[in-house]
């Protein structure tokens, strides 16, 4: 009898420890301030999707008084689809300088986050940040381009998520087209802030005529949930002076706003 009782004990010991670690590795990459997936931490994207029936209107204010605006959808519960457009100089004085053509993103999700195993998404998207320069026929900062992102949440005092991947760009025949790699993480602090940074390599803009100086680009930021499906973010973009003639960090607001239909 006191075997029996022995082996109980252990059965329900090894049971509780497997709770415990679902718990704490497979919360998903929804355990984020707010509740909704992120799809991007400052300019890089995550395994984060649009649930299907969601829309997101997506708006980033930054330097030379741009503005970009972005409308995506979740077509289906691991595919999503999206549209921006936007420009320089549409706030504060001097003529307009608008994007060459309107740039797509579609996001499939072609793994689930397991208790073990990251979130996997495929994608492509042809915007690129911080304006369109023209005279080299590319934005300031490379669109991903076709890319392949794992996403893997944990619980730490809130939440923490970690991201990493690969992009291929197709800006600019003439310039730099190795494959690229970036990698950020989110921490909540508290119900509503999380703190996000990322690294994007540049591997892809440091030869040839790029406009990259070898360091990469780093950003960091805040993302504060204001309810109702909207976000605001706040960052500091290139911090190493990554990006030609920048002598200081970039400041950019975000704003997303996401709603079912």
């Amino acid at each position: 009898m006191e075997t029996g009782t022995k082996g109980m004990n252990a059965r329900a010991t090894v049971i509780l420890l497997v709770l415990l670690a679902g718990r704490m590795w497979g919360q998903g990459v929804a355990g984020t301030a707010g509740g909704l997936e992120p799809r991007f931490l400052v300019d890089v994207p995550t395994a984060g999707m649009l649930d299907k029936g969601t829309y997101a209107l997506d708006v980033d204010f930054y330097q030379d008084g741009g503005v970009l605006f972005g409308l995506s959808a979740g077509i289906l519960d691991r595919l999503s689809f999206g549209i921006s457009y936007g420009g320089s100089k549409l706030i504060g004085s001097g003529s307009p300088e608008m994007n060459e053509i309107p740039a797509i993103n579609v996001r499939i999700r072609v793994f689930e986050e397991s208790m073990v195993f990251p979130a996997i998404a495929l994608g492509f998207d042809s915007q690129g940040k911080d304006g369109y320069m023209k005279d080299q026929d590319r934005y300031r900062v490379k669109s991903p381009g076709f890319f392949a992102v794992a996403s893997k949440n944990y619980t730490l005092m809130g939440y923490f998520s970690i991201h990493g991947g690969v992009n291929y760009s197709l800006e600019r025949a003439d310039d730099d087209r190795d494959i690229n790699v970036f990698v950020g993480a989110e921490k909540t602090l508290g119900p509503i802030l999380s703190l996000v940074a990322e690294y994007n390599i540049g591997m892809n803009d440091n030869s040839g005529n790029a406009i990259g100086k070898g360091r990469g680009y780093l950003n960091a930021g805040l993302k504060i949930t204001l309810g109702s499906g909207l976000t605001l973010g706040v960052s500091m973009k290139d911090i190493v002076k990554n990006g030609g003639d920048v002598t200081v960090a970039n400041r950019t607001v975000h704003l997303e706003y996401a709603r079912s239909f």
